[in-house]
C-alpha cells in the first residue's frame, strides 16, 4: 500500500520539475528521464494496485465465509431458551448480513481510507516543504473539520446498530409469514401481512433517510472547507509568488499535493460511514458470540459412558424468566426400561418438565440425576447422542425420505435404515412414491401429510437406538388406524428403553408404568391406570371426560365401579384399540 501511495505522488511531483526546470530554464534533456520516472511510477501503482485488490478483497470474501461459519456454529450451540427468545428470521439476518460489513473493513474501503491517510500525510510533508504558510492555514481548517467529523460519525454509529436490528426484526417476520402461508392464506390475512411488512419497511427507510442526511451534511461541510482551503490557497499563494518566494512551478505542484491532502478527507465521508455501519454490524455479531454456548458451562464436565437410564427428579423446580416457577418440588423415579407418562391439562408444566429430561434446561431448584450422575454437571454431547426425541410437531429438513430418516445416525447401513422404515410403517407409503426414498418432503415436510410425517420422525428415532426415549404426542397426527399400526412400532422403539411420554389421548398411556398427573407444575397423583381411575381424582375426570360414553360401552351392568377399568378386559370386543371401539359405536348409534 505505501509503495502503491508513493508511487502514484511521482507525477504531480515531477511537475514542478517539469514547469520550473524543463519548461522554464529550457532543460530539455531532462524530459526523457522525467517521463521514463512518471511512466515506472504509473506502472509500478498499477501493478499494486491490483496486487492490493486482488489480495484484500478475496481475504475480505474468505473471512465473511469464516465469520458466517463461525456466528451459525455458535447459534447452533446456544441454548433452548435463548432459540425460544429470538427468531429464527432474525438469526438468519444477523448470520447473512451483519458481517457483511468486513467487506469494507477489510477490502476496498480499507484500501481506500488507510492508503489515502498514507498519501495525506506524505503530501502533508511536501506541502510544509513548499509553503509552510499555507500549509498551516489549511491545516487548522482541516482539524476543525476532522473533529466534527469524529462527532458526526459518534452519533450515526447508534442509528447503523438500529439499523441493524430493524433488519433483523423485518427479515424474521418475513420469514413467519411465509412459513406460515396456510395460515395466511387461510384466515385471508394476505392484506394485513402486507400492512405488518410494509411498516418495517417503513421503519427501514426512516432510519436509512436519518443516515443519509448526516451524510449528506458532511459531504456539504466538506464542500465548503474545500472551497474555503482552496481560496486561502489562491490568496496566499498569489502574493508568495509575486514576492518572489514561491515560484510557479511551486505553487502549481503545491495545488495538486494539497488535493491529495483533501480527498481523502472527502473520501472518509462516503468510506468512513461505510466503516461505521461495518463496525455497528460487528458490534451486533459480536454480542451473539459473547452469549455462552450451552457445552461451555463450566460446570459440565462429566462425561457419561452408555447409560443405564435410570431418570431421578429431586424437588426440581424450574423457572423461565428467573422469578416466576413453572415447576414446583418435582420428585419422581423413572426406572431403567420403565414408561412414564405425564398427563394434564394445558399449561401444566408436562413440556418443561420433558426439556428438563432433554437437558434443554437446567432446574433453577433441585437437581435431575441420570445414573445417580447430576444432569447439570454432565457434558451434553455424551447425553444427548444417547436420547431419541419424537416431538408432536415432526419437523423434516428439505430434503428426501431417507435424509430425514438417517438425520439421527448418518452412519447407519442401508439395512437398518430399512429395518427402521418398516417397523414405523414408512414403507407403506415411501414404496408408493415413484422416487420411494429418494423422495423429497419439501421444507418441514409440506409435501406429506401430518402422518407421514410423524411415521418419519419415529422411524428417525428408532434408527437412533436411544437409551432414554422423549415422546411428546408422538401419534397425535395419525388417524386411528394408523397409529394402532404405529403403536406396534412404537412399542418395539420403547423395550428396553426408558421412555417418557406425553399423552393427550389417554387411553394411548394405559399400560404404562407410572403416569404422572401435573398440575400448575406440580405432581398432583402419581400411579397406574388403574390405581388412579380408582381413586376418582383428576386423573379419572380427565379421563371419562375423554372416554366416558365409550368406555362405559361395553360395561355390563353392575360393571361400572372403580375396580373395573374401561378397555382393560381383553375379552370384550374393541378393548384392544381405538379403531374397533369406534366403530362398535358407529354400529350402537346406526350409523
Amino acid at each position: 500500500m505505501l509503495i502503491n501511495r508513493v508511487s502514484g505522488l511521482v507525477l504531480p511531483y515531477s511537475t514542478k520539475y517539469l514547469i520550473d526546470t524543463v519548461m522554464v530554464k529550457h532543460h530539455l534533456q531532462l524530459l526523457k528521464p522525467l517521463v521514463g520516472a512518471v511512466l515506472l511510477a504509473t506502472l509500478i501503482q498499477g501493478v499494486t494496485s491490483f496486487s492490493l485488490t486482488q489480495l484484500l478483497s478475496k481475504a475480505a470474501q474468505r473471512l465473511i465465509a469464516e465469520l458466517r461459519s463461525k456466528v451459525q456454529t455458535h447459534i447452533g450451540r446456544l441454548s433452548v431458551t435463548f432459540h425460544d427468545s429470538n427468531k429464527s428470521g432474525a438469526l438468519v439476518a444477523r448470520i447473512m448480513s451483519d458481517v457483511e460489513g468486513v467487506r469494507n473493513l477489510v477490502g476496498t474501503g480499507l484500501v481506500d481510507l488507510v492508503g489515502g491517510l498514507i498519501t495525506a500525510l506524505i503530501a502533508l510533508v511536501v506541502l510544509f516543504r513548499i509553503s509552510a504558510l499555507m500549509t498551516a492555514l489549511a491545516f487548522g481548517f482541516l482539524s476543525v473539520f476532522a473533529l466534527a467529523l469524529k462527532k458526526a460519525f459518534g452519533t450515526i454509529r447508534p442509528i447503523f446498530r438500529d439499523r441493524g436490528k430493524i433488519n433483523a426484526e423485518v427479515t424474521g417476520r418475513l420469514a413467519e409469514s411465509l412459513g406460515g402461508i396456510r395460515v395466511v392464506k387461510g384466515y385471508h390475512a394476505e392484506e394485513r401481512e402486507d400492512n405488518v411488512f410494509s411498516r418495517g419497511v417503513q421503519r427501514l427507510l426512516d432510519n436509512v433517510l436519518r443516515t443519509l442526511t448526516a451524510t449528506s451534511v458532511m459531504t456539504l461541510s466538506a464542500s465548503v472547507l474545500l472551497g474555503v482551503v482552496g481560496a486561502v490557497i489562491m490568496y496566499v499563494g498569489a502574493h508568495q509568488v509575486a514576492a518572489g518566494s514561491l515560484t510557479i512551478g511551486g505553487f502549481f505542484t503545491y495545488t495538486l499535493f494539497m488535493g491529495f491532502l483533501i480527498a481523502p478527507i472527502m473520501q472518509i465521508v462516503q468510506v468512513g460511514t461505510q466503516l461505521t455501519e461495518a463496525l455497528a454490524g460487528l458490534e451486533r455479531t459480536q454480542e451473539i458470540l459473547d452469549e455462552r454456548r450451552e457445552d461451555r458451562d463450566p460446570k459440565r464436565t462429566q462425561t457419561l459412558g452408555i447409560i443405564r437410564g435410570d431418570i431421578d427428579f429431586e424437588k426440581v423446580g424450574f423457572s423461565y424468566d428467573g422469578s416466576k416457577l413453572v415447576l414446583r418440588d418435582v420428585s419422581f423415579h423413572a426406572a431403567p426400561g420403565t414408561v412414564t407418562a405425564l398427563v394434564g391439562s394445558s399449561g401444566s408444566g408436562k413440556s418443561t418438565t420433558i426439556g428438563l429430561i432433554a437437558a434443554f434446561h437446567t432446574p433453577s431448584e433441585g437437581k435431575i440425576l441420570v445414573d445417580g450422575v447430576d444432569l447439570s454437571t454432565v457434558r451434553l454431547d455424551s447425553y444427548r447422542t444417547q436420547l431419541g426425541v419424537v416431538l408432536q410437531e415432526s419437523f423434516l429438513f428439505d430434503g428426501t425420505i431417507r435424509d430425514n430418516v438417517v438425520f439421527s445416525r448418518p452412519d447407519a447401513t442401508e439395512e437398518q435404515v430399512m429395518s427402521a422404515c418398516r417397523i414405523a410403517r414408512v414403507d407403506e407409503f415411501a414404496e408408493s412414491f415413484p422416487e420411494k426414498y429418494n423422495t423429497v418432503v419439501g421444507e418441514r415436510g409440506v409435501k406429506l401429510s401430518g402422518g407421514q410425517r410423524q411415521r418419519i420422525s419415529i422411524a428417525r428415532a428408532i434408527l437412533a437406538e436411544p437409551r432414554i426415549l422423549i415422546l411428546d404426542e408422538a401419534t397425535s397426527s395419525l388417524d386411528s388406524e394408523s397409529e394402532a399400526l404405529i403403536q406396534q412400532g412404537l412399542s418395539y422403539l420403547m423395550q428396553g428403553r426408558t421412555t417418557f411420554v406425553i399423552a393427550h389421548r389417554l387411553s394411548t398411556i394405559r399400560r404404562a408404568d407410572q403416569i404422572l398427573v401435573m398440575e400448575q407444575g406440580q405432581i398432583l397423583e402419581r400411579g397406574r391406570h388403574e390405581e388412579l381411575y380408582a381413586l376418582h381424582g383428576r386423573y379419572y375426570d380427565l379421563y371419562t371426560r375423554q372416554h366416558g360414553v365409550e368406555s362405559n360401552l361395553f360395561l355390563a351392568p353392575g360393571e361400572g365401579d372403580a375396580a373395573k377399568v374401561p378397555g382393560d378386559d381383553k375379552s370384550k370386543p374393541g378393548a384392544n384399540g381405538d379403531v374397533n371401539l369406534a366403530s362398535a359405536l358407529r354400529l350402537v348409534r346406526g350409523q
